[in-house]
């Protein structure tokens, strides 16, 4: 599969309590990690044995070369990762002791993916799926799920962070995932059921992510499931939506059916929160089918 989208360097500060505004705090530990949801998505669905592939950007700086080196590590295809000059993107996140986090995102290298590259559009063409997410220009994304609409690719969307989509880019979305909070900014209704009512009258499929509460998919053609979580102490939550997404992505891909993919991704949340780090916090394929037994 494809994954067309954001690359960042995660800068995460540890704290007992995440600072209020004009508050400053001590924080007890201090980590360097590759991540952006993009990227986090490419490992999540290569840690679960799919074969992903990133098409984004990073900078010539030091961030970007580190970047690409630790995709690689994780098994992911960076054919698609252009260099672009200046900065790569960076995360500024804080995490606090009961794993929830703040994060501040400066774009970098992802504010120069606004279009298709050269050979953009084959390598999407040439994939099971594409995984698209926001942290990138508008432009890009539309670019890229059109692409993958008129090569017959399934197109998975992530509309963080939260934001309204254009008709233009929700009639070339297979799948929408949104967490609670963005179902609600894309809908108007905080309660999430009903989201999901309007959101399946714009996407033939969608999923609500609900945190500890698990997640609730429904289709255009009226099904809804509900997928429970399983019940974990979150240490760091930072990328749990994106190895949710990665997961269900790679198990569809490898023709599971909803229920089946579901479950899988909620397991592999699950074993992420209750680790640190993005990347580095996402289970394997045998991890996920242990976890769940």
């Amino acid at each position: 599969m494809a994954v067309f989208g954001s690359c960042n360097m995660d800068l995460v500060a540890y704290v007992g309590t995440a600072p209020k505004r004009g508050e400053t705090v001590l924080g007890r530990e201090f980590r360097t990690a590759p991540g952006g949801k993009g990227a986090n998505q490419a490992v999540a669905a290569a840690r679960a044995g799919a074969e992903a592939l990133m098409i984004g950007a990073v900078g010539e700086d030091e961030l970007g070369g580190g970047l690409r080196e630790a995709l690689r590590g994780f098994g992911v295809d960076t054919r698609g990762l252009r260099t672009v000059p200046g900065n790569s993107g960076t995360a500024h996140i804080v995490v606090d002791d009961d794993g929830g986090n703040a994060i501040v995102v400066v774009p970098g290298a992802n504010a120069t993916v606004d279009s298709l590259a050269p050979g953009d559009a084959e390598l999407i063409a040439s994939s099971g799926a594409l995984l698209l997410q926001l942290e990138i220009p508008f432009a890009g994304v539309e670019s890229a799920a059109a692409a993958g609409r008129s090569a017959g690719v399934p197109v998975i969307l992530t509309p963080a962070p939260a934001a309204e989509l254009s008709a233009e880019l929700l009639a070339n979305v297979d799948v929408l995932v949104p967490n609670e909070h963005e179902a609600a900014v894309l809908t108007g209704r905080d309660d999430p059921d009903a989201a999901l009512r309007e959101l399946v009258e714009r996407v033939p499929e969608a999923i609500i992510t609900l945190g500890a509460e698990g997640a609730l998919y429904g289709n255009a053609a009226g099904e809804v499931v509900r997928s429970p979580a399983h019940r974990v102490r979150a240490v760091d939550t930072t990328a749990a939506g994106d190895t949710f997404v990665g997961v269900f992505a790679a198990a569809r891909a490898r023709g599971a059916e909803v229920r089946e993919a579901l479950a899988a991704a909620s397991a592999a949340s699950a074993l992420a929160v209750g680790r640190h780090g993005a990347m580095s916090s996402m289970p394997t394929e045998q991890e996920i089918r242990e976890f769940r037994g």
